[in-house]
């Protein structure tokens, strides 16, 4: 088995309230791709909505977990608290005008680490950064630029993305009461970004519409994949079984801080069941779910898609 250095993130899962206003604000504000419209495996009378760039990519992908009646949810520390994506060079005044154009409330710009950053809301009030980058492409999102995690101490969490996943330092800001670590992944992929953030303000965190449930990282073929779990394994670390996701096969852990790490495959991609220029259009389902289709599409909400 082998393992190198973990090149960045491969998707981020978030909670959110009704699907439908999810779905117009992914699609809508922010012009993403829904790339899949399946259930949650483990709860399948719940959508698990994928959205991404056009081809799908691994560093692109943010999915949701929609709950009709979920209650509002609250960042603390050990959570993820946000996530950003990256705006390609030249792009960054167009986004504050088109947004300011169509009455979207956000603050900023603020600069951090030397990039421009604005934050909006997503409905249930989640934030969603978008940072200036001087990244080249066609798109007017280039998928991810970080993610970031709050840590009651940061150290431990630290020292796993530097020593084991190879993430260099990038850093440390201090402002408004926040101390700010970032670490970088090697190489350019997406995604390679996490800031770990400490605060003295108190807070305790609170699973729910408008938070993030787990950061997933790459793992760029299966037989890297497997030598992950076993370094992590002979770290001490909790890891589940290789869990069969149907786009990527998945183990899942927590991390020093609390938050629930996974590290995820990138074949075999989103384009396994349905083609690449058909992906979101029908709701998709895994094997063992498939003789349920009746009942499971009687049990989710309508939810109107383009065609």
């Amino acid at each position: 088995m082998k393992h190198n250095t973990i090149p960045g993130l491969h998707h981020v899962t978030a909670i959110s309230g009704p699907p439908q206003d999810n779905l117009d604000f992914f699609t809508g504000t922010l012009g993403q791709r829904l790339v899949k419209k399946t259930v949650n495996f483990d709860a399948p009378d719940t959508y698990h909505l994928y959205y991404g760039n056009e081809t799908a990519e691994p560093g692109t992908i943010l999915t949701f977990f929609p709950f009709v009646d979920a209650g509002p949810g609250r960042a603390g520390p050990g959570m993820a608290s946000a996530y950003a994506y990256a705006v390609p060079a030249g792009r960054f005044d167009g986004w504050m005008a088109r947004l300011a154009e169509d009455a979207i409330d956000f603050n900023g710009p603020v600069e951090r680490f030397g990039q421009r950053v604005i934050t909006l809301r997503d409905p249930d009030g989640a934030p969603v950064e978008l940072i200036e980058t001087d990244r080249v492409a066609q798109a007017p999102l280039d998928g991810f630029h970080s993610v970031t995690l709050w840590e009651a101490d940061p150290e431990p969490t630290a020292k796993l993305l530097t020593e084991v996943f190879g993430y260099t330092d990038g850093g440390t800001e201090t402002g408004e009461g926040i101390e700010r670590l970032r670490l970088v992944a090697p190489g350019d992929a997406r995604g390679a970004v996490v800031d770990l953030i400490r605060t003295d303000t108190p807070s305790i965190g609170r699973s729910g519409a408008g938070t993030i449930h787990h950061v997933a990282f790459r793992a760029q073929d299966h037989d890297t994949h497997m030598g992950w779990r076993e370094k992590l394994l002979g770290l001490g670390h909790g890891l589940t079984p290789v869990i069969d996701r149907q786009y990527f096969d998945a183990i899942y852990f927590r991390e020093p801080g609390g938050v629930l790490f996974e590290i995820a495959t990138d074949p075999p991609g989103f384009a396994t069941d349905e083609p690449m220029e058909a992906l979101g259009r029908k709701l998709m389902l895994p094997p063992q779910h498939e003789p349920l289709r009746d009942r499971i599409e009687r049990v989710l909400p309508p939810l109107r898609t383009a065609a």
